[in-house]
C-alpha cells in the first residue's frame, strides 16, 4: 500500500529537508563524481603559468558574468571590459549593471584568499553563508539592495542577515523565518564533514547546493550566495581546475533545466519507493546527475579550448586579422605568439622577435599595451598576455554567449 504524504503549510523541522543525499546505491553518480575530478586535474596542466593567472582573473569575471546572467541579469563584454578598468557608464542602469559584475567578482576573490585558512567544514556554517551575502550585498547600488514583494512592494535586502519574513519561489514555500538557525545548523553539522578531497564529495556538494537553495536564508542573492558557496567547496575539493573553469556558464546556458531541476527537487516524497525522508530522494538524485553532468561538460569544454595548438592558432590568427585591418602594427600576432608560448617577454626581445629595430619594436609593443593585447607591472617590466573583450572573443569562442558587444 502507497502512503500518500501530506503537504505542509511551513516547513518548521530541520528534518523536514530529508533526505540530504541522493540514494547511496546510485554508481552512476560516483562514476560522475570521478570523472569531473580527473577532468579537472588535467585542467591544472593547461598553459603556462604566467599565462593562466591571466585566464584565471577572465575566468573569475565569467563566474560573475553568467551567475548574475541566471538571475536575469545581463551586462556586456564591452561594459564589463570598461568597468574592470574602472570606467564606468553615465547611463545608471548599465552602470549599476557594471557595479553588480564588479562586487561579485571582489567577493569571489575574497573568498579564494580565505579559504586556505578556513577548516573544510566551515564552508557550511551559518557565519560563512552570511559572510559572502554581506560582502556580496554591502557592494551593491542601491536599487539592487532592495526586492519586490508579491505585490510590487519594495523591501530592503538586509546584507549578511537571515530573512525577515516568509517568502515562496515557484511552488516552493521556503522554512519558517523563526527556525532558519535550526535548518542552518543542521545543514553545517550534516554536509560540513563531507566537504573533503574523496570524489564523493562531489555529490554531497550538488545536493548541498539545491538543499541551501531550499532553505531560501536571505530575503534575495539565494541563487549567487549558492553558487559561490559550491565553487568553495569545489577549491576545497581541489576540483576548481586552479580557477580554469567556471560552473556557472553551464547552468546559465542551461538555466530552463537548472531551474526545473531545482523545483524538482523541491517536491515531497511520491510513494514508499522514493526513500524515507520527507522530499523526494528520487528528484534530489536527478538534481545532483545534472548538476555533476553540467560541471564535467564545463571542465571538458575549457580542456578542449586552452589547448596549446588550438590557443596558439587563435593568438596568432587574431593579431593577423587586426594586423591586415591596419588596426596593429606589423609583427604585432609574432610578439602576441612568443609571449603566449614563454608566458612573458622581455621588451628588449620584441626586436628580435619581429626581426626589426629596437624602435619599431617599441613602437610595436607600444600600441599592444595601449590595446591591452598585452600587459606590464612597470613602464620597464617584462611583457605579458591581456585578454580584452576585444579579443577574449576570438581567443575564447563561445565563452560568452552572444557576441563581443
Amino acid at each position: 500500500m502507497t502512503q500518500k504524504i501530506a503537504p505542509k503549510a511551513l516547513y518548521d523541522h530541520p528534518s523536514d529537508m530529508e533526505p540530504l543525499l541522493p540514494a547511496g546505491d546510485d554508481r552512476s553518480l560516483s562514476e560522475l563524481a570521478l570523472t569531473l575530478l580527473r577532468g579537472a586535474e588535467r585542467l591544472r596542466s593547461a598553459l603556462h603559468p604566467l599565462t593562466r593567472q591571466g585566464v584565471v582573473d577572465l575566468v573569475r569575471s565569467m563566474n560573475s558574468y553568467y551567475s548574475n546572467l541566471i538571475e536575469g541579469h545581463r551586462t556586456r563584454p564591452g561594459d564589463i571590459d570598461a568597468a574592470l578598468r574602472r570606467d564606468f557608464s553615465r547611463n545608471p542602469a548599465q552602470r549599476s549593471l557594471q557595479l553588480q559584475h564588479l562586487a561579485h567578482m571582489e567577493v569571489q576573490a575574497d573568498m579564494t584568499a580565505r579559504l586556505p585558512a578556513m577548516a573544510a567544514g566551515d564552508l557550511c556554517s551559518p557565519e560563512f553563508l552570511c559572510w559572502l551575502h554581506e560582502g556580496f550585498y554591502r557592494r551593491l547600488p542601491d536599487e539592487f539592495r532592495q526586492v519586490a514583494d508579491a505585490r510590487g512592494k519594495l523591501h530592503p535586502v538586509p546584507a549578511g542577515e537571515l530573512r525577515p519574513g516568509e517568502v515562496s519561489v515557484g511552488r516552493h514555500l521556503a522554512p519558517a523565518r523563526t527556525k532558519l538557525p535550526e535548518f542552518l545548523r543542521r545543514f553545517a553539522d550534516f554536509y560540513g564533514p563531507l566537504v573533503t578531497s574523496n570524489p564523493d564529495t562531489l555529490i554531497a556538494a550538488a545536493a548541498a547546493h539545491h538543499r541551501l537553495t531550499w532553505i531560501h536564508p536571505f530575503l534575495d542573492g539565494n541563487g549567487r550566495v549558492a553558487r559561490l558557496f559550491t565553487l568553495a567547496w569545489f577549491i576545497k575539493a581541489g576540483v576548481d581546475g586552479d580557477g580554469l573553469w567556471t560552473l556557472a556558464r553551464g547552468l546559465a546556458r542551461r538555466k530552463t533545466d537548472y531551474q526545473a531541476a531545482l523545483a524538482n527537487a523541491d517536491e515531497k516524497r511520491m510513494n514508499d519507493f522514493d526513500g524515507r525522508g520527507y522530499l523526494s530522494q528520487r528528484h534530489l538524485g536527478e538534481f545532483c546527475r545534472f548538476f555533476l553532468e553540467t560541471a564535467a561538460d564545463q571542465v571538458s569544454f575549457m580542456h578542449e579550448l586552452l589547448a596549446l595548438d588550438g590557443m596558439l592558432n587563435r593568438i596568432t590568427g587574431h593579431g593577423e586579422r587586426r594586423e591586415s585591418a591596419g588596426e596593429l602594427p606589423g609583427g604585432s600576432a609574432l610578439v602576441l605568439r612568443e609571449i603566449f608560448l614563454r608566458g612573458e617577454i622581455a621588451r628588449g626581445d620584441a626586436a628580435r622577435i619581429i626581426g626589426a629595430s629596437p624602435r619599431t619594436a617599441q613602437k610595436v609593443t607600444g600600441v599592444l599595451l595601449v590595446q591591452r593585447l598585452v600587459t606590464s607591472a612597470s613602464p620597464k617590466g617584462p611583457l605579458r598576455l591581456g585578454f580584452p573583450a576585444d579579443a577574449a572573443g576570438d581567443y575564447f569562442p563561445n565563452l560568452y554567449p552572444a557576441g563581443k558587444d
